[in-house]
């Protein structure tokens, strides 16, 4: 138009109406460059912002052909640069972005090392993030391009180069109606995503080292349990200020080594960790977890009962990137807190197991009506109440929460699927584990801490009751099997004694009243929380036993 003019004005027959006449065809496509340079020049914008506005400008000129199409070309040919940008991101995991203009940031000072410390998990949800200002062609699809190069940058940190295979239309330099683009960036996505799951699966065995930490950290193998709780006992019932963290690590070392465990590839890389709090007070300040209430009641276990290494004893697990994506900080201090209150269980449960053999070392000698009967029965509900609450947490919660994971891990498309699935996992766990209720898990405690000293004071009460010669000799095998010999003997007549008859009545009652009022409660929530019916079924079935005898 301007080389026509030019031409008209040169041979002297370009008239005030005749350049009115030719500018009319190109005037609405001027207008429209007009309006698109004065909203650019105004607001000043650049990057993504220059091409939403090129977009936007061209639909609202959806009526006039000419202008739409001159528009689309500009926005096709401004997109270029970007688009060379986020070839190298899906494609390389590669930020080119000398202009700060795309739309995904860095964050550098996020190291991979974090992981393992870091409780928000700050490096896999924050060292790549979407800024604002998403070219408007791009919104829909932004997600899937952040996690594409993501899953890049996660394999070449791990070593592994990896480049998308390119294809005749892979390339990304231009976008239009037929939307070729969102099927390249489809493709990458999908490629990264199966490389990385199958990267961390098959070199770095993830569901083996899943499966080690259930072993030890849940439990799943109790051989070495047993062994490292009988080498460990003495150190384990100091404070835990005075507890030795090397020695037990040696000693937990010894019984990897001495048991089945010895043939797991992963055991190394278990430790020992002795925390500074009870399991209530650590469960009131972890951040992530739903404790409603925090009062001055969550020290009543603690001033009834001193805390010894027992309580506060852990296993930690040493995890490597790019597992750490999945064993993060967070994912491993559930597993710690579900494996403190199953440990404790499992320390209760040996304790009650001694008691019920003290009181089985004396069935020769003729107790009947006597406070070793009572105390005899008190010890059967006892047991009967832990081994409950264990088989509930072990077979009714962690194992078949674990199997719907693990298949739900085999059909897992991405990483961040295995993190979602994992992460339900443990949250579903701890909350039927009774963790995240912070009243019944009191009660449980509260009952807990009766068993303890109820079968520490089962020595005193059997050798209050029973003459065996020596009152300084304790009631171990050698004197059990002295009393069986005696078996003749008259108890002695403090069997009657006001003392021993009411420390086993008090027992009971308090330990009666605790459970009868869990049994209550777990009935009243199970509407709402349906998996504590079966919780309730064993306990309610201890008491109505202990009520029959």
């Amino acid at each position: 138009m301007v080389a026509q003019l030019e031409h008209q004005f040169r041979f002297g027959r370009l008239s005030l109406q005749g350049l009115w006449f030719y500018c009319q065809p190109m005037m609405r496509s001027m207008q429209a460059l007009s309006i698109v340079i004065q909203k650019a020049s105004v607001n000043n914008i650049s990057g993504s912002a220059v091409l939403n506005l090129l977009q936007s400008q061209a639909k609202a000129m959806a009526g006039d052909n000419a202008v739409r199409l001159m528009l689309e070309k500009m926005t096709q040919c401004a997109s270029s640069a970007y688009m060379s940008i986020l070839e190298r991101w899906v494609y390389e995991g590669v930020i080119d972005d000398p202009y700060g203009e795309f739309f995904i940031a860095e964050d550098k000072s996020l190291q991979k090392e974090s992981l393992t410390q870091d409780y928000e998990a700050k490096y896999w949800r924050q060292r790549y993030s979407l800024k604002d200002g998403i070219p408007s062609f791009l919104a829909n699809i932004a997600g899937t391009i952040l996690t594409t190069g993501k899953y890049l940058n996660v394999m070449r940190e791990c070593g592994h180069n990896v480049q998308v295979p390119p294809s005749e239309n892979s390339k990304l330099m231009s976008f239009g109606s037929n939307h070729q683009y969102l099927e390249c960036i489809k493709a990458a996505y999908n490629f990264a995503s199966s490389e990385l799951l199958n990267l961390i699966n098959d070199k770095y065995d993830l569901t083996g080292r899943l499966r080690s930490i259930k072993h030890y950290l849940l439990l799943d193998q109790g051989d070495f349990l047993v062994h490292f709780m009988d080498i460990a006992r003495d150190e384990l019932a100091k404070k835990p200020d005075e507890v030795s963290v090397e020695k037990l690590q040696s000693l937990l070392d010894l019984a990897l080594r001495t048991t089945a465990a010895a043939a797991d590839p992963f055991h190394e890389g278990l430790t020992c960790v002795v925390e500074r709090s009870s399991l209530l007070r650590r469960l009131g300040t972890f951040n992530d977890l739903e404790v409603s209430q925090r009062s001055s009641t969550d020290n009543d276990l603690e001033e009834t009962v001193s805390i010894t290494g027992l309580e506060t004893f852990s296993l930690s697990y040493k995890v490597h990137w790019p597992l750490s994506i999945v064993l993060s900080r967070k994912a491993l201090a559930k597993y710690q807190l579900i494996f403190r209150f199953l440990f404790h269980c499992k320390h209760v449960d040996r304790q009650l197991c001694g008691a019920w053999q003290i009181h089985q070392g004396v069935r020769a000698l003729n107790t009947r009506g006597t406070a070793i009967s009572r105390s005899s029965l008190l010890c059967r509900s006892m047991l009967k109440f832990i081994n409950s609450l264990l088989h509930y947490l072990t077979f009714e919660v962690i194992e078949p929460n674990w199997h719907v994971m693990y298949n739900r891990l085999q059909t897992a498309n991405s990483i961040d699927e295995v993190i979602q699935h994992h992460d339900f996992f443990l949250d579903k766990c701890l909350r039927e584990c009774l963790l995240l209720l912070p009243e019944l898990l009191k009660k449980v405690e509260r009952l807990k801490s009766m068993c303890l000293q109820y079968s520490a004071a089962t020595q005193w009460l059997i050798s209050s009751s029973i003459d065996l010669g020596d009152s300084e000799e304790p009631i171990d095998s050698v004197g059990l099997n002295k009393a069986k010999r005696k078996s003749g003997q008259v108890l002695k007549s403090t069997t009657k004694n006001v003392a021993v008859t009411d420390s086993v009545l008090k027992f009971e009652k308090e330990f009666n009243t605790e459970l009868q009022s869990l049994g209550s409660i777990l009935s009243n929530n199970s509407q709402a929380e349906p998996y504590l019916a079966h919780l309730a079924q064993w306990i309610l079935g201890v008491k109505n036993e202990q009520n029959g005898l």
